[in-house]
């Protein structure tokens, strides 16, 4: 009979963790949007420009190309983001946040910043901090 090693458990651990934050999340719910959102919005306004093209989204969320499109529509839909034909080349398009996008992250920001606080405690966010070498190893570099 084989068992788990160390490392599997870590990756389960992982993931149980991941289901349990969306759980603790779901109040960014009352702004109309879910985590992943969240995450994208983030993204974009973190972005030079606001804007970053699909596949840098994609790789920046760990996520597929065709995984970002599902993800992007609603928030296209309903007017979180919006599309914009490359400056340089008009085949590649960019994903741009908008006005009520911005609004709708900074108003999220707040409960977000406040349900982290309550998660993770302070010096486990430090940069020094073995868990945040563990995630970068991992390929969480959200810097």
């Amino acid at each position: 009979m084989s068992s788990i090693n160390p490392s599997l458990k870590v990756l389960l651990n992982l993931f149980k963790i991941q289901a349990m934050l969306s759980r603790r999340l779901d109040p960014l719910t009352m702004y109309g949007i879910g985590f992943n959102d969240f995450l994208i919005l983030y993204l974009l306004h973190e972005a030079p420009g606001e804007k970053m093209r699909p596949t840098d989204l994609a790789e920046r969320t760990g996520l597929t190309a065709s995984g970002v499109t599902r993800m992007l529509l609603p928030m296209e839909k309903i007017g979180l983001i919006a599309r914009q034909a490359g400056e340089r080349d008009a085949r590649v398009s960019l994903v741009v946040i908008t006005a009520a996008g911005k609004r709708i992250y900074e108003e999220a920001l707040g409960t977000a910043n406040h349900i982290a606080k309550q998660i993770v405690p302070a010096e486990y966010g430090k940069n020094n901090h073995p868990l945040v070498g563990l995630l970068k190893a991992l390929g969480g570099n959200l810097e």
